[in-house]
C-alpha cells in the first residue's frame, strides 16, 4: 500500500488494494472484506487454494534473533529449505461448510470423502488432498453462476490426526475470482495448540457476494467451528481412507 493509500479514509479504504505488482488483495483485520460483485467477479468459478510451507524460524532458532547477532547475514542470499515429514509432521486440510438458500447444509472436505459437486448442489467441489504443502496445494471450486442458490460458505483449514502445528507452518488461503485480483488470507497468528481455523466467509447478502476474513482458531475440529458459526450439523468421528491419506 502506498503512502497516499494510507492517508485516504474514504469509501475505497474499505477495500485493501494490496500489491499492485502482484495483482492481489490481502484481507487483514483492518480491511477484512471485499465484494466480488463490485469488481465484476460474481460469476464463473471461484477457485480457493490452500498452500503452506514450514516456517524457516523453526530451523536454527529465530531468524530475527540471528540477524540481530549477525547483521551481515542479511546480505547473504536466502537459504532454500525444502521440508519433509521429518521436519514438520503436519497434514493441513481444506474444507468448507455450506448453506444453500433452500436450507440445505453440509460440508465439503477430504475427511469422509465429502468432495461435493460443482455443477449441481452444493455447487462446491474439493479437488485434491495435499499432505506436504506442495505448490499446487488443495483447491475448492465454487460455481458462482449458481450464486442465487448459495447463502453462505465458511472456508476452513484443519489438521488431520497430527500434532497441532499451525505455529510451525506458514499457510495461505488464496481466492482466485473469475475477474480482478486474487484475494489472500494468511494464517500467521500463533496458536500452537489450535487444530482448526475458520479462514473466510463467503456470503450472498441481498444478491451481492461478499468475501469476509475470519481467521478464528479453535482447539477442536469441525464441530467446534459449527457451534461458533451456528451451522447446526451433527458430527461424528471420521477417518480418511487409505487413498485419501
Amino acid at each position: 500500500m502506498g503512502f497516499l493509500d494510507g492517508l485516504w479514509r474514504g469509501r475505497a479504504a474499505e477495500f485493501d488494494s494490496g500489491s499492485a505488482s502482484s495483482n492481489s488483495i490481502e484481507l487483514t483485520k483492518r480491511h477484512d472484506r471485499v465484494s466480488l460483485t463490485k469488481q465484476g467477479a460474481a460469476t464463473g468459478h471461484l477457485r480457493i487454494n490452500l498452500t503452506w510451507r514450514m516456517r524457516t524460524s523453526d530451523i536454527g532458532g529465530s531468524q530475527r534473533e540471528s540477524l540481530l547477532r549477525h547483521p551481515f547475514k542479511a546480505l547473504r542470499p536466502p537459504e532454500v529449505l525444502g521440508h519433509s515429514q521429518s521436519m514438520v509432521n503436519v497434514d493441513l486440510d481444506l474444507g468448507a461448510l455450506y448453506e444453500l438458500t433452500d436450507g440445505t447444509k453440509g460440508v465439503v472436505q477430504p475427511l469422509g470423502g465429502f468432495l461435493g459437486d460443482v455443477n449441481s448442489p452444493p455447487y462446491v467441489k474439493l479437488s485434491g488432498d495435499d499432505r506436504f504443502g506442495s505448490a499446487s496445494g488443495e483447491t475448492i471450486y465454487v460455481n458462482l453462476d449458481h450464486r442465487e442458490n448459495i447463502k453462505r460458505l465458511l472456508v476452513f483449514v484443519y489438521i488431520y490426526d497430527q500434532t497441532p502445528a499451525f505455529d510451525r507452518t506458514h499457510a495461505i488461503v488464496t481466492l482466485y475470482p473469475s475477474n480482478g485480483p486474487r484475494i489472500e488470507i494468511g494464517l500467521d497468528e500463533r496458536h500452537p495448540q489450535a487444530r482448526s481455523c475458520a479462514v473466510v466467509m463467503i456470503e450472498n447478502v441481498k444478491d451481492e457476494i461478499w468475501v469476509r476474513r475470519e481467521v478464528k482458531f479453535v482447539y477442536g475440529f469441525q464441530a467446534e467451528l459449527d457451534r461458533l458459526f451456528g451451522w447446526g450439523l451433527q458430527w461424528g468421528r471420521g477417518y480418511k481412507t487409505k487413498a485419501e491419506k
